[in-house]
């Protein structure tokens, strides 16, 4: 077991490991790989289906976004899909390992929650650290130096030691992707990020995720209803409907503006009902 930042990822909890810094990734042989598959999925519980028969997959290195109005289940679609809910019918195969199962070892994805999730009583660094101290045998100065590290990659230099109370909503958003980046994940997913944001503060935070993307390689899919972000950073996206329970778009984000379905129109063009 090394001490350093700079060794390999572990392959599974419970042996001695050790996580590497973030780097620059090298292309894949086949770049665009599907790293999320989902198949005539249906979500819900017991009688109540909130969404039914969807169906995308997301490449390796894509910016990929869950759009819908209010009510429609993005984020209970984001639960399902890292595995903290079971499916009512339909496949989920995220980064070729199937339907996640938390209770089986290291998954290969980071997850930002809506407000950032971060415990009060820890520090920033403290809580950066803890899927380090989950899922690792890492000594406590080894974990401490990769969430400074981390905490540096997203423009957080020096708040290890401060309190979420302490920081901004934007510092706050920040500091849980940087938590979500702990372990080098594949794929991480946003659950809302630019969320209460203001607009200055929001455009950054669309700018880290596009240079993290890039940089990184990482695929990400992001939940939210912000146009502006969507238009910003999405390579494509879906659109699910609260009233048809399913998806109605998909595509680029662009593209969409000028779909054939009046309700896809609406939502990408901002046109108040009754217009």
């Amino acid at each position: 077991m090394s001490n350093s930042p700079n060794s390999q990822r572990p392959p599974a909890p419970g042996s001695p490991i050790s996580v590497r810094p973030p780097r620059k990734i090298a292309p894949p042989r086949n770049a665009r790989a599907t790293m999320v598959s989902v198949k005539d999925l249906s979500i819900g519980w017991g009688d109540k289906v909130l969404q039914e028969h969807l169906n995308f997959e997301v490449a390796r290195g894509e910016v990929f976004g869950i759009l819908g109005g209010s009510g429609a289940g993005k984020s209970t679609l984001l639960r399902f899909l890292i595995g903290l809910e079971t499916p009512l019918a339909g496949e989920i195969d995220v980064a070729g390992r199937g339907t996640p199962d938390l209770t089986k070892g290291l998954p290969p994805f980071g997850v930002m929650f809506q407000a950032g999730a971060l415990f009060g009583s820890l520090t920033v660094g403290e809580n950066v650290a803890l899927p380090l101290e989950e899922w690792t045998k890492l000594p406590p100065d080894a974990i401490a130096a990769i969430a400074r590290a981390k905490l540096r990659l997203v423009g957080l230099d020096g708040s290890s030691d401060k309190f979420p109370s302490e920081l901004s909503g934007g510092m706050k958003k920040r500091a849980a992707i940087a938590r979500a980046l702990a372990l080098e994940p594949e794929i991480v997913f946003l659950d809302e990020p630019s969320a209460g944001l203001d607009p200055v503060t929001s455009a950054d935070l669309d700018e880290l995720i596009k240079t993290l993307s890039k940089t990184l390689g990482l695929t990400v899919v992001i939940v939210t209803h912000e146009l502006e972000s969507i238009f910003a950073i999405a390579d494509r996206v879906i659109m699910i409907d609260r009233e048809t329970k399913t998806i109605i778009a998909m595509g680029p984000p662009k593209d969409l503006r000028n779909s054939e379905d009046q309700r896809v129109r609406d939502f990408f063009n901002r046109t108040p009902k009754g217009s």
